[in-house]
């Protein structure tokens, strides 16, 4: 068996200490491998790319609870919201719009979670603190014209470094900038409470620093082999 079920026992029992989620990370490995973790009990996957979520969620079972946790392009939107439970990295209000526009056609609501640049690597995807701002304060102008997108939370990546401290700087200044878009813009809505930080390197440290749904792959798959895509 390609998983690590000792692994992920052993992830499960943290994040109970923290009552927090675990997203497992399936991009690039094979149906099997989701079908074992899903007989461990896991129902919550997380995928990358819009092709390969679109063929796996076809043929495993229906009571799955798709993640897209990867760069979105508008124009792929289409493909996933008829059955996508949550979109992690929505960081424009062009893909919010459009995600909303798609749900609607499936007469659906889709979970959305801001994602926030807070990495020293400039490749890393995000919206800036103005930009979110922005994004917030057109939403909250006209919360019916979004009405099939459900604003849920944010998400965010460290970055790829050794340095813990960084890390812990990083993670803890998205959880105050979540406290605050919490407090100014949901602050009556239940459902704002969100914080996907946290993978298989730093997830510890996300855990401290608040997260509540952390999106976890080699651990419990091993190394990613982008062969079988």
């Amino acid at each position: 068996m390609a998983i690590n079920l000792k692994a992920y026992q052993e992830v499960l029992s943290q994040l109970s200490l923290y009552q927090a989620k675990l997203v497992a990370v399936s991009k690039t490995k094979p149906v099997s491998d989701i079908t074992a973790l899903y007989a461990a009990g896991q129902r919550i996957f997380g995928e990358n790319y819009v092709q390969e979520l679109t063929e796996k969620q076809a043929v495993l079972p229906a009571d799955i609870e798709w993640h897209f946790i990867g760069h979105l392009q508008s124009n792929k939107v289409k493909y996933i919201a008829p059955f996508v439970h949550t979109i992690h990295a929505v960081d424009s209000l062009k893909l919010l719009q459009e995600i909303n526009k798609q749900a609607a056609k499936c007469q659906r609501v889709i979970h959305c979670l801001l994602q926030v640049h807070i990495a020293a690597e400039e490749t890393k995807f995000g919206m800036d603190e103005q930009e979110l701002q922005q994004l917030l304060q057109t939403y909250a102008a006209n919360p019916a014209a979004l009405s099939h997108v459900r604003i849920s939370g944010m998400m965010g990546m460290a970055t790829n470094t050794t340095n813990e401290t960084q890390i812990h700087k990083e993670f803890h200044q998205l959880h105050q900038l979540f406290g605050s878009v919490k407090s100014t813009y949901f602050n009556h809505e239940t459902y704002f409470k969100e914080l996907s930080i946290g993978m298989s390197a730093d997830y510890p440290i996300a855990l401290q620093e608040g997260s509540t749904m952390v999106r976890i792959g080699s651990l419990l798959f091993g190394e990613r082999n982008y062969s079988q895509k």
